[in-house]
């Protein structure tokens, strides 16, 4: 499982992308598409549009980090994007069922108690 900050949130970018795309372009996608700070310190997460190829970028404060994963066998699972919406966001372990290749739609999350944002009075994320 990845180990990462609570505070540290993941989007994933709901249409293909290009897997020839580097720091600069993914960056932009970020920024530009999903509405997001590249620079955050969140993760950034890409699929190719055969879906057997993954890209993760991240800011680590002194430059960007890019991970990326080729499937030898099968594919990851495409994540439902409500209409309009260029990205999701999705938790820690969300992203690791999806690059184990665990089907979320067979597994079953328990109920757990989620704070209350006091700000907003709103949910946290999930």
């Amino acid at each position: 499982m990845l180990m990462l900050p609570p505070s540290v949130r993941i989007f994933v970018y709901a249409r293909p992308a290009d897997m020839r795309c580097g720091f600069g372009k993914l960056s932009m996608l970020a920024e530009t598409f999903m509405g997001q700070d590249p620079l955050s310190g969140h993760l950034f997460v890409f699929f190719n549009k055969a879906g057997d190829k993954c890209k993760i970028l991240f800011w680590d404060r002194t430059g960007f980090v890019l991970w990326y994963k080729r499937l030898e066998e099968g594919t990851f699972e495409k994540l439902p994007c409500p209409p309009g919406q260029a990205s999701l966001e999705v938790d820690v372990a969300q992203l690791t069922w999806v690059l184990e290749g665990i089907d979320l739609f067979q597994a079953r999350r328990r109920k757990r108690y989620q704070r209350q944002n006091a700000s907003t009075g709103s949910v946290g994320a999930k």
